[in-house]
């Protein structure tokens, strides 16, 4: 080819020994190159995590132009930045040999602060903070963004945190890796990361002709599919997805993830295939995950940007989110948190005649403190159906069950056998079976199971509901919150403790999280 073939790339210093390999590679080969540096979208707006610029492509979308333009011939890209679908008229002409797939932890002493409760870790990935923090929750993730030198900088200067991550690829080609550092075997990096694409004009077949010869056809299948995956799962690099492939004696691993922004909820995939019978691993994996709950945690993303309208004081489950009514974006946190108390052996020694329990929480704690067989209960009274059906797994026979407080102290007055019952209960109890049955005669003996904490968080803007499941929740929300809004409860205990602060309560029919959610799609419909 007699021209010079004009190679587009951003102007950082990664981005520059990317383009300056490529170049070098076409060169040997007898192809005459020069570099053509762009500023792009990414490298000017360095205030704000990725995921925040609402751009797809940020870091490929000035080359594209640039391209479709006629002023570069080809462009190098990090394949990680790229979109999964190309601009009309571009397409992948190379990807070369991969580097390092790893993310890597830069330290600023020493390893200590990954076995504290508290440390701070800087990155501007959602799929880094998201992994990060399933995995060390009590931490806290800042952001971090800027060319790698600078990130490195400020990781230096900054008192406050402890840590920082990188792609390991990126740092090892500038030759600049700390030796305080660490590969982060366990975080599953971010799809194609340590692989570099040249694209090119689907219309200039001489220039993908010669891209061709400098591609690396393993690391190629290894990238396809990882991309793949993420375009099935609707991700951009703004996603919590990572995924990795990559071949060994002539099969093809493969292992996948998808996660919640906050890293709580996490679903893995992982397959191996024969190489040559890997084109629908992508698809396979992907269903896997969405099959999974996959699309509750995307479509969650996808609300990202807007208002929360209703917030449960409880932690809901994928499924539980899935029976919303479209028009609800939820939030949700437990507002209270649970410690179970150190109990004497000398409580259950000898066989209790009668006992209440009225929460699965007491359950956990008893069986915290002591085995079942020391559980020697004659007679088990219960509040909630689910309550029942944990005691009767886990501890034995219950002799009569209620809904409700108030119904279980009511009964057991008028059937209950002696004079004399046991209450596991918390510190947080509230005084409607003790004074019912203190009135009729009988006496309470209180064991307190377990401690409730209350562990609010503040909840910006109007809310339409808040959803309540005891009167425990809505005095934890109060310390944080204005009354917002209708309070949706669990129960009549709890409706009562609401009332002190809602103008409009309304009560589920049931006392499930289920028969809340319903009560909320009722005000919706």
């Amino acid at each position: 080819m007699s021209k010079i073939i004009r190679i587009g790339t951003r102007d950082s210093q990664l981005a520059m020994w990317q383009a300056k390999t490529v170049q070098t590679q076409l060169e040997r080969l007898g192809h005459k190159t020069v570099l053509v540096p762009v500023k792009s979208t990414g490298d000017l707006v360095l205030d704000k995590p990725l995921y925040e610029l609402g751009i797809v492509g940020v870091f490929t979308k000035t080359l594209d132009i640039a391209m479709l333009n006629g002023s570069i011939d080809i462009a190098v890209h990090s394949l990680k930045d790229v979109p999964t679908v190309l601009p009309k008229g571009i397409v992948q002409a190379a990807v070369l040999k991969r580097g390092n797939v790893n993310d890597t932890l830069v330290f600023k002493d020493n390893e200590e602060f990954l076995s504290a409760k508290e440390a701070v870790i800087a990155t501007g990935s959602l799929r880094r903070r998201a992994q990060w923090l399933n995995r060390y929750p009590t931490h806290t993730v800042v952001g971090l963004r800027g060319n790698v030198n600078s990130r490195l900088e400020k990781l230096e200067t900054n008192d406050d945190w402890n840590a920082a991550i990188f792609a390991g690829a990126g740092i090892g080609r500038l030759g600049i890796t700390p030796e305080n550092s660490i590969n982060l075997h366990w975080m599953i990096p971010a799809p194609a990361q340590g692989a570099v694409m040249i694209t090119a004009l689907e219309a200039d077949e001489e220039v993908r002709a010669i891209c061709a010869e400098i591609n690396h056809e393993e690391t190629e299948i290894c990238t396809s599919i990882e991309r793949e995956f993420l375009n099935r799962l609707e991700g951009g690099c703004s996603a919590p997805i990572g995924a990795l492939a990559f071949i060994k004696d002539e099969e093809v691993n493969f292992k996948g993830i998808l996660l919640s922004t906050d890293g709580t909820k996490k679903i893995e995939v992982s397959k191996v295939v024969p190489l040559g019978k890997h084109h629908e691993l992508a698809e396979f994996c992907s269903d896997y995950i969405i099959g999974k709950g996959g699309k509750i945690l995307i479509d969650a993303l996808d609300r990202r940007d807007q208002v929360t309208n209703i917030y449960s004081t409880k932690k809901l489950t994928n499924d539980q989110l899935a029976l919303f009514n479209e028009k609800v974006v939820a939030e949700s946190n437990d507002d209270i948190k649970i410690n179970p108390n150190r109990l004497s052996k000398n409580i259950v020694r000898n066989e209790i005649e009668n006992v209440i329990i009225t929460s699965q929480n007491t359950v956990d704690s008893l069986l915290t403190n002591y085995s079942p067989a020391e559980l020697q209960f004659k007679n088990i009274y219960c509040v909630g159906r689910r309550t029942k059906r944990m005691v009767e797994k886990r501890i034995g026979k219950v002799k009569h069950q209620e809904s409700y407080a108030k119904d279980l102290a009511e009964y057991m007055v008028e059937y209950m056998d002696g004079t004399e019952v046991t209450y596991f209960c918390s510190n947080l109890r509230f005084d409607t079976i003790p004074d019912i049955l203190t009135k009729n005669n009988i006496k309470v003996n209180e064991v307190q199971a377990y401690e409730t904490k209350l562990d609010s968080k503040k909840v910006e803007g109007d809310l339409d509901g808040v959803m309540f499941y005891s009167p425990s929740t809505v005095q934890s929300f109060m310390q944080q919150n204005e009354a917002k809004g209708i309070a949706f409860c669990i129960g009549t205990t709890t409706a009562a403790e609401a009332k002190k602060h809602f103008k409009e309560v309304r009560v589920a029919k049931v006392p499930l999280v289920e028969s809340v959610i319903d009560l909320v799609n009722e005000y919706y419909s």
